[in-house]
């Protein structure tokens, strides 16, 4: 067996429990016994297990109807059936309720314990394909440069721990990829990585969203529903812009991070979680702090390993290669051949100032592709930025009369003196940002008639 489960015996005969918790416990498993039906639904709506293993035939209540009441309250968890009275009708009514398997007595040790592991390799499996399809047009973390360099390096460190990790950033740098590759380079990998957006929902739901709520809490409460973190139980939840939590949602929440347990809106048992919690913010906690907005022991709770991620105006030597890569997820997921962005195009793009960060850029690549006859060059550049923007990467362009052709030779004329004065007339590193080759430089400058005569460094 290459991992621990939590599972749940349920039969009526004390020796049978006995005999199978203890075949479990020697595999390295953990297991919860129960001798009554009733009791175990309550069992497996209070607390998590990876596996259920059930007897058919009990007094009270039955098995097929324990498993037609975990189906009903939403409980997912694998369920195998045991029974030492089983026939054809009674396999495939298991079946059609959704049991996993169907064992006879008296029972295999080594087939259980097989089957046990074949139920959760199943369960893994699901798990990850529900995280690849949560995934699919997402992109990995693309950078080239130093500025980018430091960040990663910092995750490398923090992502095989346990600790809690406040990514800082502004809107569109790309914070919640950044928890994805922390979760993902954690020992939590194969467990689930959950979401929730603290700004996007409102106060009077946020609380059932990250706690769930029992059938019939509350008016619309139609059907019994686990929280943010029952959902990511041994695995990750990030919780995007926490500065925005109403304040008597963060008291709850620091309840939960300090013990470890989640109670249902309706509830009456508090529920058992092992959750990694990953926080992000565009806002100063700090500030938030100060001001009395934000709780100053919340604070010290989530704010372990502060990450700071970039602005895109602040890693420009990136930008070729997130063009690069923006492109041809773009072309594939259309099926359009592969576009070139020529290196007055890159110029063009790293002499805008992005304040819509990474997501900017990708849709603005997006529309280059879309209106593209060929390569992409500077002019298509200039025409595909937000015209309420066009003053950030060039003032005079709104206001000037002059010709397309001269509009762009300024403009890039601009770009490249920029540049030159930001390296310290460094044509190596100069030529490095903008992406394109230390002899293009020199003849991009010839044409746009700077002279380099001066230049120190080079």
């Amino acid at each position: 067996m290459n991992s621990k489960a939590e599972i749940l015996i349920v039969d009526d005969d004390t020796n049978t429990l006995a005999t199978l918790a203890r075949a479990f416990r020697l595999a390295g498993h953990e297991a919860t016994v129960c001798d009554d039906a009733v009791r175990a639904l309550k069992l497996a709506l209070s607390q998590p297990f990876d596996l259920i293993l059930s007897d058919v035939v009990m007094p009270r209540r039955d098995g097929l109807a324990l498993l037609e009441d975990l189906k009903t309250n939403g409980v997912a968890v694998p369920v195998v059936m045991i029974s030492g009275q089983a026939h054809i009708e009674m396999a495939v009514r298991a079946t059609r309720l959704g049991a996993l398997d169907f064992l006879e007595k008296p029972l295999s040790t080594e087939k259980l314990l097989l089957t046990v592991e074949n139920a959760l390799k199943l369960k893994r499996l699901e798990t990850e394909n529900t995280d690849l399809r949560s995934r699919v047009g997402k992109h990995e973390v693309v950078w080239t440069g130093e500025t980018m360099r430091r960040v990663m390096a910092q995750i490398e460190r923090v992502a095989a721990s346990e600790s809690r990790v406040c990514i800082y950033g502004e809107t569109g740098t790309g914070k919640e990829l950044v928890a994805r590759t922390l979760h993902e380079r954690s020992p939590r990998a194969s467990g689930p990585f959950v979401t929730l957006n603290c700004a996007a929902v409102p106060a009077e739901l946020i609380e059932s969203q990250l706690f769930g709520h029992e059938k019939g809490s509350f008016t619309g409460a139609t059907q019994r529903y686990l929280g943010k973190f029952e959902q990511a139980h041994r695995g990750t939840l990030f919780l995007d812009e926490i500065g925005d939590m109403p304040t008597i949602m963060q008291a709850k929440l620091l309840r939960v991070l300090e013990e470890c347990e989640v109670e249902r809106i309706g509830g009456d048992k508090p529920v058992r979680v092992d959750v990694r919690v990953l926080v992000a913010t565009h806002c100063d906690l700090d500030a938030l702090v100060k001001s009395g907005a934000f709780r100053q022991d919340l604070y010290h709770r989530v704010v372990v390993f502060p990450i700071r991620i970039p602005a895109l105006r602040e890693r420009k030597e990136d930008i070729p290669a997130l063009v690069q890569h923006f492109a041809g997820e773009v072309c594939r997921q259309n099926g359009w051949r592969l576009v070139r962005f020529s290196p007055d195009a890159i110029a063009a793009l790293q002499a805008y100032a992005w304040p819509g960060n990474v997501r900017e850029l990708r849709n603005i690549v997006e529309r280059l592709l879309l209106l593209a006859e060929g390569d992409v060059d500077s002019s298509a550049v200039l025409l595909a930025l937000p015209r309420s923007m066009a003053s950030v990467a060039h003032p005079a362009i709104e206001a000037s009369t002059l010709p397309l052709a001269q509009r762009v030779a300024d403009f890039e004329r601009a770009t490249v003196l920029a540049e030159l004065e930001r390296h310290d007339r460094h044509i190596t590193n100069t030529a490095r940002t903008l992406g394109i080759e230390r002899s293009h430089l020199y003849k991009k400058c010839q044409q746009l008639g700077i002279d380099l005569k001066a230049v120190e460094g080079s």
